[in-house]
C-alpha cells in the first residue's frame, strides 16, 4: 500500500471515528431532554423527603426539566438504591444516598449491589443530627435517668429505627455499647412510621433525625434527650450532646447526598452537581433547611467519594464490635 493510500484510509478512519463520538457529546450537551427521577428510599414524610423536596423544585427550573420524586422504601434504603444501581447510567435516574447505606453494607450479610462501586458520587447535600426522642410517658428526663431505667427494667423500653441496618438502628447500638442501656430494637419501614408509634407509646424512645422528630419535640409531644452529634443542633440549640450528657466521643449524624448509576458521565455528573451545590448556597433555601433542622452541606463528587469509603471501613468495625450483622 503507497503512502497516498495510507494517508487516505487514516483520514477515513478519522473521519469515522470524530463522527461516532458526535452523537455521545451531543447526548451530553443535550442534557437533559426529558424528566429526570429522582429516587427518595424511604416513605413520604422523613427527612430524606423533606430535603428532596425542597430542592426538586428549583433544579427542575434549573434544568429546565421536570424533576420527579418517587419514594421507593424498603430494606433500610437498599430497595431504591439497588433500583438505581440497576438503571440506566444517562443522569435521568439518581438516589438520594445517605449514611444508611453505608451503614448497611456495612452490616447486611448479602446485599445486591455494592454502593460504593455501582453507584457513583454526585455531591453532597446535607448532614443531619440525630437526636435522642423518647415519649413523653417515659419518666426519663436525661440520658442518664434513661440508661437507669432500662437497665432498671430491661424488658420493659424499646427503640424504635427506620429498618434492620438503618443510620438510627447503628446508633441505637452504639448508645447501648458505650451505655450498658438495655433497649430492645423494634425495626420499621422508615423513619415516619416509627416515629408515628413512638408518638403513639407503642415504643419508648427513637435515635431519629432532627428533622423528623422536631415538629414532635416543639410541640412538647415528644421529649429531646441528647443529639448524637459532636456539636449541638442550630435546631435545638438547648439540648446537649452526648457527650455533655456524659457519654464521650459520641459524633455520629446523618450525610445525604446525590449519587447515580456508575459510569454515568462525567459531563453530567458536573452538571448536577453544579445546580444542586448553586441550590444549597441560596440563603433562602439556607433558610428554609436549617429551619427544620438539616444543615446544607454541599460538596463535590471527590468528596462524598472520600465520605463513603472512610464510613464503609468505619462502620464495618463498630458493626463488628456491637456484633451487628443483618441477613
Amino acid at each position: 500500500m503507497n503512502s497516498f493510500h495510507r494517508r487516505s484510509l487514516l483520514a477515513v478512519a478519522a473521519g469515522a471515528a470524530l463522527f461516532a463520538s458526535v452523537p455521545a457529546l451531543a447526548a451530553n450537551d443535550a442534557y437533559p431532554s426529558r424528566p429526570i427521577k429522582v429516587i427518595v428510599p424511604f416513605p413520604a414524610g422523613g427527612t430524606t423527603d423533606t430535603l428532596m423536596r425542597t430542592v426538586a423544585p428549583r433544579l427542575s427550573k434549573a434544568l429546565g426539566q421536570p424533576v420527579v420524586i418517587e419514594n421507593k422504601s424498603g430494606a433500610s434504603a437498599t430497595v431504591g438504591a439497588d433500583f438505581v444501581a440497576k438503571s440506566a447510567p444517562d443522569g435521568y435516574t439518581v438516589l438520594v444516598g445517605a449514611a444508611h447505606h453505608t451503614i448497611a453494607q456495612a452490616v447486611f450479610t448479602k446485599l445486591p449491589y455494592s454502593f460504593d462501586r455501582d453507584l457513583t458520587p454526585v455531591g453532597m447535600m446535607a448532614l443531619v443530627p440525630n437526636v435522642v426522642v423518647v415519649n413523653v410517658a417515659v419518666p426519663a428526663k436525661s440520658v442518664q435517668e434513661l440508661v437507669a431505667i432500662s437497665k432498671a427494667d430491661p424488658d420493659k423500653y424499646n427503640y424504635a429505627s427506620a429498618g434492620p441496618g438503618s443510620a438510627h438502628h447503628l446508633i441505637g447500638e452504639m448508645f447501648k455499647l458505650r451505655t450498658g442501656a438495655k433497649l430492645t430494637h423494634i425495626p420499621y419501614r422508615g423513619s415516619a412510621p416509627a416515629v408515628a408509634d413512638l408518638l403513639g407509646g407503642q415504643v419508648s424512645v427513637m435515635f431519629d433525625t432532627v428533622t423528623s422528630s422536631l415538629p414532635h419535640i416543639k410541640a412538647q409531644k415528644l421529649r429531646a434527650l441528647a443529639v448524637t452529634t459532636a456539636k449541638r443542633s442550630s435546631a435545638l440549640p438547648d439540648v446537649p450532646t452526648l457527650a455533655e450528657a456524659g457519654v464521650p466521643n459520641f459524633d455520629v449524624g446523618t450525610w445525604f447526598g446525590l449519587m447515580a448509576p456508575a459510569a454515568t458521565p462525567p459531563a453530567i455528573v458536573d452538571r448536577l452537581n453544579r445546580e444542586v451545590t448553586t441550590i444549597l448556597r441560596d440563603p433562602e433555601v439556607q433558610k428554609q433547611l436549617l429551619s427544620q433542622g438539616i444543615e446544607p452541606m454541599p460538596g463535590t463528587p471527590a468528596e462524598l467519594k472520600t465520605r463513603v469509603a472512610k464510613e464503609l471501613t468505619e462502620f464495618s468495625t463498630l458493626a463488628k464490635q456491637a456484633k451487628l450483622s443483618v441477613e
